[in-house]
């Protein structure tokens, strides 16, 4: 694959139809399903992936032709930019996700926060319920 890619596994995945995941959809060609091992919590209206061995998480992926572009502008919707408060919600970085060609590397957005008190999606799927 020639453009790094970015791991989705909630509002931003095909499917849900917010504003971001249309501009996404409109800016970056859709790779297909993958998976990630680790946690999802319900946090209110969207989700946060924790990356753990309980589980496996659902998502897509997506090429990112333009990444610095792109990821600038993912960071600003993720508020995990300097000039947003510390602590940040999310962070992004780079994890192993399988996909049906193998194991790949792609960026996503990791939730930093306690989620003591937060439901689990134990299907790993956000947009299944």
């Amino acid at each position: 694959m020639s453009s790094p890619l970015l791991f989705v596994y909630g509002t931003l995945r095909p499917g849900f139809d917010g504003p971001m995941a249309r501009w996404l959809r409109s800016m970056a060609p859709a790779v297909g399903l993958a998976t990630a091992r680790g946690s999802l919590y319900r946090v209110e209206t969207y989700p946060g992936f924790v990356p753990d061995d309980a589980g496996e998480v659902i998502g897509h992926l997506f090429a990112l032709p333009d990444t610095a572009a792109l990821l600038a502008r993912l960071d600003e919707y993720e508020q995990c930019t300097v000039h947003f408060p510390e602590p940040h919600e999310y962070r992004r970085e780079k994890v192993t996700v399988q996909t049906p060609d193998g194991p790949i590397e792609a960026w996503t957005y990791i939730y930093t926060r306690d989620v003591t008190g937060l439901e689990r999606i134990a299907s790993g799927d956000f947009l299944a319920g």
